[in-house]
């Protein structure tokens, strides 16, 4: 037993994550650290179709969606701060054009829905329990986009809630693709802004909801992310400046875990082949006119060759193009 670290217990799903099997990740920031590793180390990845979400109601309606999947019109934009705008979209969708904003949400909304029928691997990181809903119109959305704070009424969603949307979400989801796995985890982000205290209660009602659906659903998994910063790692050493954000030794915990307890061990072999290369193509060399350089993008070029022969279904033409011999 380690002596500076609680131990804690990872479930394991009965099948882990394989290459090339299609992965999903929608949800809070927290989601595209897993993400990027994934995407990294040449994992078939689609994160956030619609950006960060945060709240259970925007992920189960964003996912809903994408099972049609919905189209948007010009009505469903509103123009505000000089930009046209989706209450149901992060503000990377925003632009001066409408045209070009419904172009990319639209664009999205397609390739969601044809990657989800094909995904083996969903993974959902919740990350507040409080939603926003638009006062005039009753309308729940999933980003406030700096409108006045005025235009806004602030809820703390029930379990109850929250529960019932989920589950319909998985009940669709699972009509449309039987062989879909999916992994919850709850985001270790504080969400200050809403109070310490508050922010408590609504990560204690966002744990919950994950358990119940773990509980009740078949081919659906709790990974602890929420639990490694706050209960095992525990110090304010791992987190930014901010003391909000878990930094990059917190994240890297994080994700060495989920690789550990996820991912196939044919599959963390190859990614810890794919990470040694990645690290040799971010060398910067001093003196790139040696004939010692030339020799080790020479070996880093047929070491590349050989993964790309024995692993045709992964695109190496980025390391191929870097380590090409001078």
């Amino acid at each position: 037993m380690d002596p500076f670290f609680l131990p804690i217990q990872i479930s394991e799903p009965a099948e882990r994550i394989r290459y090339p099997q299609k992965i999903l990740l929608t949800g809070s920031c927290f989601t595209e650290h897993i993400g990027q590793h994934l995407l990294d180390m040449k994992f078939d990845v689609l994160q956030n179709p619609n950006g960060i979400l945060f709240d259970p109601l925007s992920v189960a309606n964003s996912l809903i969606s994408y099972l049609k999947p919905d189209q948007f019109q010009p009505g469903d934009l509103f123009f505000h701060n000089e930009l046209w705008q989706s209450w149901k979209h992060h503000s990377q969708f925003s632009d001066t054009d409408q045209h070009i904003v419904l172009d990319k949400i639209n664009n999205s909304q397609r390739v969601a829905h044809s990657f989800l029928k094909q995904a083996d691997w969903l993974i959902i990181t919740l990350g507040s329990a409080f939603a926003y809903y638009l006062k005039e119109q009753k309308k729940a959305v999933a980003n406030c986009h700096r409108a006045p704070a005025g235009w806004f009424t602030k809820r703390l969603l029930p379990v109850e809630e929250m529960l019932a949307v989920l589950d319909e979400a998985i009940h669709r989801l699972f009509d449309i693709n039987p062989r879909l796995q999916i992994v919850f985890t709850i985001s270790p982000v504080r969400h200050i802004r809403d109070g310490v205290i508050e922010n408590n209660r609504s990560k204690a009602r966002l744990i919950e909801v994950a358990h119940q659906l773990v509980s009740k659903f078949n081919r659906t998994y709790y990974f602890p992310a929420y639990e490694l910063v706050i209960d095992v790692l525990r110090d304010y050493r791992f987190y930014d400046k901010d003391l909000v954000h878990p930094n990059y030794m917190a994240t890297n915990y994080v994700v060495e875990n989920f690789m550990e307890h996820y991912v196939h061990t044919d599959a963390k072999l190859l990614a810890e082949e794919i990470r040694k290369l990645q690290i040799s193509r971010r060398h910067r060399a001093l003196h790139p006119e040696t004939e010692a350089h030339r020799r080790f993008l020479k070996e880093q070029y047929e070491k590349t060759l050989e993964l790309s022969a024995k692993y045709p279904f992964l695109n190496f033409e980025v390391e191929l193009e870097h380590f090409k011999p001078l």
